[in-house]
């Protein structure tokens, strides 16, 4: 019995996703700032009153990485992705970034 109740839970928590046919993941971002982004220029404070705290943060070869991003995926649409990943140096400027959008 304690096996039929919880596959009938789990039909019920997955209904509205698959009714729904989409997921979001993340967050908006001020996209329109990110040509303003300079490598060895722009500090991580710049970075953070241009876009706002990061979705998620992280280390790529021992240096700080920042990301911003959003991720819708539909079921019954073409999905639509968009990220920035900021690497910053030891000195807590950008060494690097890469930006991406299926818009």
């Amino acid at each position: 019995m304690a096996a039929k109740w919880r596959q009938c839970t789990r039909a019920m928590m997955l209904a509205p996703l698959l009714l729904a046919g989409c997921a979001t993941v993340g967050q908006d971002f001020a996209t329109h700032k990110v040509d303003r982004i300079r490598i060895g220029e722009t500090t991580r404070d710049e970075v953070q009153s241009m876009f706002g705290d990061p979705w998620r943060t992280g280390l790529k070869d021992g240096q700080r990485t920042w990301t911003y991003g959003k991720y819708r995926w539909s079921a019954f649409d073409d999905s639509q992705t968009t990220d920035l990943v900021i690497t910053f140096d030891d000195e807590g400027r950008v060494a690097s970034y890469v930006y991406n959008t299926t818009e």
